[in-house]
């Protein structure tokens, strides 16, 4: 029988300049019974462990002596050993156009400075979810024969949707990098059983598409997951309105994720 992993097991790494916060961090990943903790205080030295090893975990502040994390964010999903590696931001930065970049490339959390021990404690199991997924257990359809349009703007996100969709069990899947190609793909099939899609996109955004699927007869019936970033509520509502079978926060969150598949596939 296979080992399950578990929180102890966990192998992170932890990138804070601050020691007071590096104390912090791992004061608290202690009590959750983490005890390999590999702490580096720059980007650089991030950089260099990770070229020697992948750990189960990336932990990291916002900004560095030499870089940001958006910057160590995107060599790790740009290497094929350490692009599937899971990613936890902890940060006060509350900027949109800083903190959606590493939304987009895939995190497991993002938690702010304070955070408290719970929070801590869910990001771990959602990592944990993400390194060992459960299939979907679906009434009316079989994961492996689900046939999946995945549509995003940005590569990085759609690598990292695509990872946590095919940890459920779904493997058959297409992809669109925006909303007028996923309208150009529909156009020529219309056998999808579920559209997974960011709502920011230029062009032909979420909600154009989802206008666009609803309002044809022959697509009118396939689920629509919304994945998105966007914190406003009158924005969200707009969403909403469209006709959505469901919205997804990032980070997208596996255990999440599985739950609103269940629910709208079922």
């Amino acid at each position: 029988m296979t080992a399950v992993l578990d929180i102890p097991d966990l192998t992170i790494l932890l990138v804070e300049p601050s020691s007071t916060q590096r104390k912090i961090i791992m004061g608290n990943l202690a009590n959750a019974n983490v005890e390999k903790v590999d702490p580096v205080t720059s980007g650089r030295e991030a950089i260099n462990y990770l070229s020697r090893q992948a750990p189960d975990l990336v932990i990291s502040s916002m900004y560095f002596p030499d870089m940001t994390a958006t910057e160590l964010v995107k060599f790790i999903r740009d290497h094929d050993n350490l692009n599937q590696t899971p990613f936890m931001l902890i940060s006060s930065e509350i900027s949109f156009g800083k903190i959606d970049p590493i939304k987009q490339a895939g995190v497991v959390a993002v938690l702010p400075k304070p955070f408290d021990f719970p929070a801590l404690e869910t990001a771990l199991k959602n990592t944990l979810q993400f390194l060992e997924p459960e299939e979907l257990d679906l009434e009316n359809y079989d994961p492996t024969s689900l046939r999946v349009l995945v549509v995003d703007d940005s590569a990085l996100a759609r690598k990292f949707i695509i990872k946590t969709l095919t940890g459920l069990g779904i493997s058959n899947y297409q992809e669109a990098d925006d909303g007028k190609t996923a309208i150009s793909l529909l156009e020529k099939n219309t056998e999808f059983d579920l559209i997974v899609s960011d709502y920011n996109m230029p062009e032909v955004d979420g909600k154009e598409l989802v206008q666009f699927i609803r309002a044809n007869e022959l697509l009118a019936h396939i689920p629509v997951l919304m994945v998105t970033s966007e914190q406003s509520r009158a924005k969200l509502s707009n969403i909403e309105q469209t006709g959505v079978s469901a919205i997804c926060d990032k980070p997208f969150e596996p255990d999440n994720v599985k739950q609103l598949l269940a629910s709208i596939l079922n």
